[in-house]
């Protein structure tokens, strides 16, 4: 067993501290740097499955402990509940074990318990600092968790320790990409692949950061480098897809299917693969058969995913509830007075990049990203919990004292800080899903701008049904769930517009490509800026962009996508009936 598992280092008398654990020395040291590589090989190949399969053989070969060895023989036959409670039954005799403590957070985090993940392997790495193993699962799971300065820290931590390591040199990449440095991250990527030239991953994430910062073409080659290492990475096929400009030709679409048919093709590549097949067959004008795809690969995903379209819609009327007239004028000049964030809400693929893309082309106004801020902020205050209905939020602001709220409004501030990179007074966060915290983000920071972008339902959302999405957007894998999400939007959005008169300015995406001088007018006034000719001219800023939109942007206004969901109507119905009287009414609300 290890030095360290019992815990039971010395605690001296005085004032001399207790010393801290080493690494722990793997039970079969062999036999964990044999599975140590081989997980490292498959994770940067991209085969995640086998790499936490190797990695649970690893923890296997780590530990020594009766009950932790059969804890690691839990997680290698996938019996995680079971694992979990072996491992707690260590903690709770001994609160500081290390390999305890690392076999529980690794458990925890591939149960999706990230939160609670990264409190148990935070513990571990400062009890034992030089435990590398525990060290990556930590700040993987700050990456996950969008964490990233957090995790930019870790990444080089881990670095220095082993300055060639390929996955370390590729999380620091994508730490640095998501903090917004975009041309670091590319050249991190590219000296990840200079160094790993056969790996398709590093090929991939290249290819990512290259489309971010607008070198197109560059992206497209690194794509197809990818795609010639490992023909069936799904990911790269639908990130091909997802740049909306490049066509598939017919060796394209015979690659897809012959992926699609091998019997070992890992569930993420499959319906990633019928998203870009999908797409492949719609700029062929094969609708029936685009549709056909789109529908494999989103009941593929919504099977996978636990979304409660009546969860949601409870939420949302906890938020009504909550959050009206009495509540707001009880708290009236509260929160952060900083003017800074410019918010774009709504749903996904409504025409909020475009709306960032103008803003972010006037002289006073950074664009930044979707900032995950707003919402992590809401889950602290919320506590642990597996659903939205299950936590205290929002009931828990009713209680917020006036110290508390102005120190929300700076807590985001300061974490928003480290993605600005001008010095420009104003910035926008267009994270769509913060339409849900409308009146959270108005009672923190009230002078904060809030836009909602609106589009025609049945755009918008058979436009979310036909993206995958990177993370989140658990609704737009159905089209009902869709229907009812857009319409629960509504409902939300036509309460803070009556309890709040005046304070969201909404972005009809129509009236934007048809009169985008007007409606770029409007918006500026709204935000208090001078017009300048350049937020029209917004597809000529070179800005970074990260939005499935982000080769969209990069050029003029077109009016064709506004009515691009005519041609799949025939297969919307359910979506129709989901969207009730809100189809209807549009651009306006019905009564509720």
């Amino acid at each position: 067993m290890s030095s360290w598992s019992s815990g039971g280092y010395s605690i001296r008398i005085g004032a001399v501290p207790a010393p801290r654990p080493a690494a722990p020395t793997p039970a079969q040291p062999a036999e964990a740097a044999r599975w140590r590589a081989e997980g490292d090989r498959l994770r940067l190949g991209g085969d995640v499955p086998a790499a936490d399969a190797a990695y649970a053989r690893l923890m296997r070969a780590t530990v020594a402990d009766a009950d932790l060895v059969r804890a690691a023989d839990a997680v290698c036959a996938g019996r995680l509940s079971e694992a979990e409670g072996m491992a707690r039954q260590v903690l709770s005799r001994r609160p500081d074990d290390v390999l305890a403590l690392w076999v529980l957070g690794e458990v925890v985090s591939r149960s999706g318990r990230n939160p609670e993940a990264e409190a148990l392997l935070a513990r571990c790495v400062d009890l034992a600092p030089g435990f590398i193993d525990a060290r990556y699962a930590y700040a993987m799971v700050l990456s996950w968790r969008h964490r990233s300065a957090e995790t930019l820290v870790q990444a080089e931590r881990l670095l220095a320790a082993d300055p060639a390591n390929p996955l370390y040199r590729h999380l620091r990449a994508a730490a640095l990409m998501r903090l917004g440095d975009d041309e670091a991250a590319a050249d991190a990527y590219g000296a990840v692949i200079e160094a790993h030239p056969d790996q398709p991953l590093p090929w991939m994430s290249y290819g990512h950061a290259l489309k971010t910062v607008g070198r197109q073409a560059e992206a497209v080659a690194a794509y197809r480098r990818s795609l010639a290492l490992d023909p069936k990475l799904g990911e790269a096929w639908w990130s091909l897809a997802n740049l909306k400009t490049v066509r598939f030709d017919e060796a394209d679409l015979a690659a897809m299917r012959a992926a699609l048919a091998r019997p070992d093709l890992q569930a993420p590549d499959r319906l990633q693969l019928h998203f870009a097949l999908g797409k492949a067959y719609e700029d062929l004008r094969r609708d029936a058969e685009a549709f056909a795809e789109y529908t494999r690969a989103n009941a593929l995903q919504r099977a996978r995913l636990d979304y409660d379209a009546d969860d949601n819609r409870t939420q949302m009327r906890r938020t009504k509830a909550l959050l009206g007239r009495g509540f707001f004028a009880a708290r009236s000049g509260q929160g952060s007075p900083r003017p800074d964030p410019i918010f774009i809400l709504g749903l996904p693929r409504s025409g909020s990049t475009l709306i960032e893309q103008i803003l972010a082309s006037h002289s006073q106004v950074e664009g930044t990203q979707e900032l995950p801020h707003i919402p992590n902020l809401a889950a602290e205050l919320g506590g642990p919990a597996r659903r939205e209905t299950e936590s205290a939020y929002p009931d828990v602001l009713a209680a917020l004292s006036r110290a508390e709220i102005a120190d929300l409004g700076q807590a985001y501030l300061e974490r928003a800080r480290v993605h600005r990179k001008t010095d420009r007074p104003f910035f926008v966060d267009k994270l769509p899903n913060n339409f849900a915290h409308t009146g959270f983000i108005h009672l923190i920071l009230p002078n904060a701008k809030i836009i909602d972008a609106r589009r025609h339902p049945l755009g918008c959302c058979f436009s979310g049904f036909k993206q995958h999405f990177a993370a989140g957007q658990t609704f737009t894998y159905d089209l009902a769930d869709l229907g009812r999400y857009y319409a629960d939007y509504v409902e939300l959005m036509a309460h803070f517009d009556a309890v709040l008169p005046g304070r969201i300015h909404r972005v009809i995406y129509e009236r934007m490509v048809t009169d985008p001088e007007a409606e770029t007018r409007a918006l500026l006034a709204y935000c208090g800026l001078e017009f300048e000719p350049a937020c029209l001219r917004f597809y000529e800023n070179d800005r970074a962009v990260r939005t499935a939109s982000s080769e969209q942007v990069r050029q003029p206004i077109f009016t064709d996508a506004a009515e691009h969901w005519r041609r799949f109507e025939p297969w919307l119905e359910p979506l129709k009936d989901a969207l009730g009287p809100v189809l209807a009414a549009y651009p306006d609300a019905p009564s509720f």
